[in-house]
Parts: structure tokens; sequence; C-alpha cells
């Protein structure tokens, strides 16, 4: 099945809201060529989502906007926290749900990733769930059954259409912000087995219309590899999405 390539860049906690408008402005001015070919998505602070769903409504762009975490209620008291109907209402089209900083700074777990998954379909946004296992789960050889237990356990009880539609990001936490990278092989047998665990879940049309990215130091020198590999459908980008010619360049990449 042909699955259109997905680069989205997290830009966790940098960028103000004029500063990230500038940067969509910048990177759409590179890439405005190849937008039929590359679905790609940027994804701001909650501060600066308003400042860049109005550029991009304004100047009529063809780039996604993407939130960086959600809660599952609608409403409630829970200071600090978003509701998803709040991410909808500012035309978000997907959410970063799992992310390793969230599991570890904030307490994310399986459970509350899964809560969130459903709220995130539930408000017609698209979730990135990631996964992703330490440098001590890969030494001992646990790579594998690690990450599919997080994806049984992240992916549970959805539709089969809404497991089609989403988008997993495998991110092995020893190589976020590190540097160091998987072989892009190594990287396509975990996303394998992400696609498998899908399949066996919610039948082959499910796993093979779901999306699955790297993220972890990806940057312009590596992306080509680790896209070249069959079941690896894009990225999810830090650091190097915070520049829009570096940026840019691992768009084209996936070209």
């Amino acid at each position: 099945m042909d699955r259109r390539m997905l680069i989205a860049g997290n830009w966790k906690m940098y960028t103000t809201s004029g500063e990230g408008v500038i940067l969509i402005q910048d990177l759409t001015e590179l890439v405005r060529d190849h937008w039929d070919s590359v679905e790609v998505v940027v994804c701001p602070p909650f501060t600066g989502l308003k400042a860049a769903s109005t550029v991009i409504e304004i100047d009529r762009l063809t780039i996604g906007l993407g939130a960086q975490d959600v809660h599952w209620e609608d409403e409630g008291a829970f200071t600090g926290a978003i509701a998803p109907r709040m991410l909808a209402e500012l035309r978000c089209d997907y959410v970063i749900i799992g992310h390793s900083e969230r599991r570890e700074y904030f307490g994310e777990t399986d459970e509350t990733v899964n809560r969130k998954v459903k709220a995130t379909f539930a408000a017609g946004m698209t979730p990135i769930m990631c996964c992703g296992e330490t440098l001590d789960t890969r030494e001992n050889m646990e790579t594998e059954s690690f990450v599919r237990g997080q994806v049984v356990s992240g992916a549970a009880d959805l539709s089969a259409e809404q497991a089609a539609r989403l988008v997993i990001a495998y991110e092995p936490i020893w190589a976020i912000g590190t540097g160091r990278t998987p072989t892009p092989e190594a990287a396509n047998d975990v996303c394998r087995t992400i696609r498998a665990t899908i399949g066996a879940m919610y039948g082959p049309p499910a796993a093979m219309s779901c999306r699955i990215l790297y993220g972890g130091s990806v940057k312009p020198e590596n992306a080509k590899m680790f896209f070249a590999e069959p079941d690896i459908d894009g990225a999810l980008v830090g650091g190097a999405a915070l520049k829009a010619d570096s940026f840019a360049d691992v768009v084209k990449a996936a070209l």
C-alpha cells in the first residue's frame, strides 16, 4: 500500500508565538513545491497554536498543525491541562501522545496514553502515539517485546478504521537528542514489529494503512537512510525541526 510520507516537527518547549509564525513562513518558502508528495506537520507549544493556526489559515498553507499533548477529558478541574475540543477548535490535525519526555517527567503511563488516543480520535484529530525503549532495555535484548507491549496497551479498544488512521512514532529513548541512532535496518525491524502488532490487533488492512514514523536524532544527514526502509513512513523530528533549512532538508529527503 502506498502510504504518504509524514514529517512532523516537535518544537517541544521552544519558540514564542512570533518565532513560530516566522518559522512556518520560512519553512513554507523552502518546501512549498512538495506538499503533494510529503505531509508536513508542525507541533508548537500550546501558546503558539493560535498564531500558527491563524497563519496557516490566512496564508492558505497546506501544512498540518499538531499539539504536543492533550487531556482525555472534554472539560473539568484539571489546572494547566488542555482538552481535545480546545485543540480541535484551533484546527489541530494531530496530537503527539506518550512522548518519552511526558512519560519520564510527567508520569504518563500506557493507560493514560490509551485514554488520550481515544479522546483525540473522538474529537476528530489523529494521534501520533509514541513508543520506544531505554538503553538498558535494548542492551537486555528486550526492545521488541517492550515496544510491542506499549503498542498493545496504547492502541487498545480502537475501531479498525481508527487503527488504520493511527500514526505511531518509534523513538528509542537513548537516541533522543543524543546524536546516537540505531541503524536504519534495526529501526525498521522495530517498526515492522509495530506494524505486525497492529495487524494482530485489527487486521492486515489496518496494519498496512497505519503510518509508522522514526524519531530520535533525525537530521538531514541521516534522514534519507531511514526513509529508504519499507516500514518507516516518515519522521518525528526534534532539534532539526527548529530551523527552517534543516527541517526542509529532512522533508526533501522523504521525496
